[in-house]
This record gives C-alpha cells, sequence and structure tokens, in this order.
C-alpha cells in the first residue's frame, strides 16, 4: 500500500509528528494559557472550529500532496502555525501580557523549520535541517513551559501558603539554559558546536538549583 504524498515514507512520519502532532499540542497548550495570562476570554466557537479545520487540511493536503501538488500542500500546512501565531500575538497585546511574547519566539522557529522542512523536500527529497529545527523548537518549548511556566505556579501558591524563602524566579541565567539547548538540537552537521551547546546547556541546568 503507497499513500499518495509527495514525500518519502520516513520524512511523511518525521513530518507529521513535529509539525502536524507538536503544531496540535502547542495550539492546545497556547489556546489554553493565553487567556490565564491575559484574563481574556479564550478563543471559540467558530474561529477555533476554523483553526481545526485549517490543522486537518493541513494533514490532509499532506497526505495527499502528490496530487494536489507539493508547493500548494506546503503553503495549507505552514498556514495552520502562522494563523495560530497571529491569533496569539493579538490575544497577548489585546492582553497587554507583553511579558509572555516570548512564547511566540519559539512558534516562530517551528514555522521558520516548517518552511524549510518542505523547501528541502521538494528541492532534495530529503528535510534534515528542517527536522533539526523542528526539534530544536520542542526542546525549547518544553524547557520555557518546564522552566518558566510551571514553576510560576508553583511560586504562586508557595507565595499564597507562605513557606518562607521563595525560589528563585526565571532570569536570563534559565534563558541562556533553554537556548543552549535549543541550539544543541539545530546546530546541523557540525557536532563539536552541538557537543558545546549541550555541554554549557547540562552545566547551566545542573547549576540551576544552588540558585534556589
Amino acid at each position: 500500500m503507497s499513500l499518495p504524498t509527495a514525500f518519502g515514507p520516513l520524512d511523511w512520519h518525521i513530518h507529521e509528528m513535529i509539525y502536524g502532532y507538536v503544531a496540535a499540542v502547542s495550539a492546545g497548550f497556547l489556546l489554553t494559557a493565553i487567556p490565564n495570562w491575559t484574563g481574556r476570554l479564550p478563543i471559540n466557537g467558530y474561529p477555533l472550529a476554523g483553526l481545526f479545520a485549517l490543522w486537518l487540511a493541513g494533514r490532509v493536503a499532506i497526505l495527499g500532496s502528490a496530487i494536489c501538488g507539493a508547493w500548494l500542500a506546503a503553503a495549507i500546512d505552514v498556514a495552520f502555525l502562522v494563523v495560530l501565531a497571529a491569533a496569539a500575538l493579538r490575544e497577548i497585546v489585546a492582553g497587554n501580557n507583553k511579558r509572555n511574547l516570548r512564547i511566540l519566539v519559539v512558534l516562530g522557529v517551528l514555522i521558520a523549520g516548517n518552511i524549510i522542512f518542505h523547501l528541502e523536500a521538494i528541492r532534495y527529497g530529503g528535510a534534515a535541517y528542517g527536522t533539526r529545527l523542528g526539534i530544536a523548537a520542542i526542546v525549547a518549548l518544553i524547557s520555557l513551559v518546564g522552566g518558566r511556566i510551571v514553576p510560576s505556579f508553583t511560586h504562586n501558591w508557595l507565595a499564597r501558603n507562605n513557606p518562607g524563602r521563595l525560589p528563585a524566579s526565571f532570569s536570563r541565567f534559565d534563558a541562556v539554559a533553554i537556548a543552549g539547548s535549543a541550539l544543541s538540537h539545530g546546530s546541523g552537521d557540525g557536532l563539536t558546536f552541538a557537543h558545546c551547546f549541550a555541554l554549557d546547556a547540562f552545566i547551566a541546568r545542573r547549576a540551576q538549583p544552588a540558585r534556589q
């Protein structure tokens, strides 16, 4: 059985896991977290249904890209993340919550990775850099959620219950650790650079508890 996609089987699977599944997870997280950050009503109804329809259209377009054309499939697929980023930007700015705009940087990396993935797959029949950028964005997103957003919930609970000394807040130190983690996964074929970034991120992560 063969699928009517312009991608090779491995590239199709990689793309759909990173830019299909992870994109949907990122959308769910953002559409849930942003109303909590801004105090605004969440996106729902027809706009939410439209976002879902656009995501689903991307999955169908990629699956049938050998029929509809790889360029058209790429445009439909990338459109979901672009529209999601635009909606998130509008809500964050309208809610005057500009300190959380940094999450859109990670989303921007995911969008760039998706575009590069399509360009590589169409021109060269494979997508090495697009895959690495996608993985880097995933690592940065997990690090940002686990290193900043979840601890902020913990900090708020501790502040209400007055346990004494509070843990250190998110700072540039944490941002450097997150950037190092992401760069170690997106450094291309330069393994020496990737190893250096990974070592820097490891040291920063190990040193982090000493700041608490």
